[in-house]
């Protein structure tokens, strides 16, 4: 009797085991123009916390890149088809227009990895313009996937 306990429990944890191995999903980002900082903060803390995957499988502009700082590096991987865009922060402003906000593009430079930071550098730093990388360039920024990274959520 306590030998086929013995086999059930063993057995039951090896599935615990596997089951729990394999619980965290990939996100991939087809088509992100961005938005606002705190709520792609907040979204990319919730995926890091959650242990989940993503793939940049398209435009990733504008806060969406900000995955690059928020999540470990060995979680983010971009396929043939990736391209990030940066450019400085802002708020709609009275006239319907848009200001510069020097806070959240500050703040978006402290969140970009080094190697982000000098990249943006030397491309002439956060403006009102928008600056791609894409193709073998973005190697260098983030890792590139492998076959076997398939997402299995869309974000």
């Amino acid at each position: 009797m306590t030998m086929g306990f013995a086999r059930l429990s063993s057995l039951l944890l090896a599935v615990f085991v596997a089951a729990s191995t394999s619980a965290f999903a990939e996100v991939r980002i087809r088509n992100d123009q961005g938005g606002s900082i705190n709520q792609y903060f907040a979204r990319y803390q919730s995926i890091r916390d959650s242990g989940d995957r993503v793939v940049i499988d398209g435009p990733c502009l504008s806060a969406c890149t900000l995955v690059l700082g928020i999540l470990p590096s060995d979680r983010v991987c971009a396929t043939e088809g990736a391209k990030l865009g940066f450019h400085a922060a802002w708020r709609p402003n009275p006239l319907g227009g848009r200001t510069l906000a020097v806070d959240q593009t500050r703040r978006m430079m402290d969140i970009y990895p080094a190697h982000v930071r000098r990249w943006i550098s030397r491309n002439g730093g956060l403006s009102s313009e928008m600056v791609f990388v894409q193709g073998r360039a973005l190697d260098f920024m983030v890792r590139r996937c492998q076959r076997r990274e398939q997402a299995r959520l869309d974000y």
